[in-house]
């Protein structure tokens, strides 16, 4: 089979070409450029964009030059800036905290950069990637399962793909172990086999993504009553508890709520963090169909979080639903996602719209 390799420049994405290599398929390494020069500053640290983007090229190159396999770099920059950047100042200004990566994943991954390979005239059956998740065919449907590392399990990123991206993708690790993984890596002597994994989507200070100044607003209380200001309401999020610079308080103060046409952000206390009600918009349903889901689900709210119980109320509509959260869910955060499984398969989600 000749197969595509999205490369990243670390560990992951090398092994995934290495091993698929290994098992006698035809094997080509595909990569996005995504950062503009010049535009942002950026910093050191190693993030998904920043301007040490051209050190991981460089390697996936060299990688590809090792295990003499052809490479390609595409630049994705300018539908990266529209579909990706931009989406995440307007929900930042909104008082929304958006999710990057997933967006990056469903729209350049699996979407602009696969178009970009096809009319730059590079053939392929399939598109493999170095996530930790699993994908089959299932009663008649592509579904998405939980990598069987459950420490790495990346498939709360991957549910907003569709069927027909699902149809030709291969998640050759979903099965291994990150430890698996980097043992695989020193065997085969690969350059960035010992090399830390991106933890950030932005490599500087992400307010510089905003192009906005520092605007004062004021901190309140549920009852209104000023504590404190802020530079922005743009620098806090849902559950946030430091860098309010509140002094005084006999309780730690966590954010609960952020009012954008004001400027403001409320604080309560702990207890005030703790939802039970969230409604979903913007659904997608990836290993099921709405009519045939259990109202009993599980439900991610971050991607590193512990499923928490919940029951599921669909509306007619199937891109909106409700979920109820009997033993309570600590800081729902408008603009971020709910993912959805049944024990270890991937349901589906919806971006957070209101919490109660």
């Amino acid at each position: 089979m000749n197969i595509a390799v999205g490369l990243s420049g670390g560990v992951d994405s090398a092994v995934t070409l290495a091993l698929l290599k290994e098992h006698g398929h035809a094997v080509q390494g595909v990569t996005m450029k995504i950062w503009s020069e010049g535009r942002y500053q950026g910093g050191a640290a190693d993030a998904c964009f920043g301007p040490q983007e051209a050190h991981d090229i460089r390697a996936a190159a060299a990688l590809c030059k090792q295990l003499s396999v052809p490479f390609h770099v595409f630049d994705c920059s300018q539908a990266y800036e529209a579909i990706v950047v931009d989406y995440f100042r307007r929900e930042y200004l909104a008082g929304r905290t958006p999710n990057p990566c997933i967006r990056c994943n469903s729209l350049m991954k699996f979407g602009v950069l696969l178009d970009m390979a096809r009319t730059s005239g590079v053939k392929f059956d399939a598109f493999a990637t170095g996530h930790y998740a699993r994908v089959a065919r299932e009663n008649n449907r592509w579904s998405v399962r939980k990598g069987v590392d459950l420490r790495k399990d990346q498939s709360y990123f991957l549910y907003r793909l569709q069927q027909h991206q699902l149809e030709n993708v291969l998640f050759p690790l979903g099965a291994l172990t990150k430890q698996a993984v980097r043992a695989y890596a020193l065997r085969l002597n690969i350059d960035v086999a010992q090399k830390k994994d991106s933890q950030d989507f932005y490599s500087g200070d992400y307010r510089e993504l905003l192009h906005v100044d520092a605007q004062p607003g004021p901190i309140v209380d549920r009852n209104r009553q000023l504590l404190g200001t802020h530079a922005g309401h743009w620098n806090f999020t849902i559950g946030q508890r430091k860098g309010l610079h509140l002094s005084g308080q006999e309780k730690p103060l966590y954010v609960v709520a952020i009012n954008a046409c004001r400027n403001e952000v409320v604080v309560d206390e702990n207890a005030a963090t703790i939802h039970h009600h969230v409604r979903l918009t913007d659904c997608n349903w990836v290993s099921t169909t709405p009519e045939t889901l259990d109202p009993r689900v599980e439900v991610k709210l971050r991607s590193a979080a512990i499923p928490a119980p919940a029951e599921l109320m669909l509306s007619q509509n199937e891109h909106t639903a409700e979920l109820y959260f009997p033993r309570g869910t600590r800081a729902a955060t408008r603009g971020q996602s709910a993912v959805l499984y049944a024990g270890d398969l991937l349901l589906g989600g919806g971006i957070i719209e209101t919490i109660d």
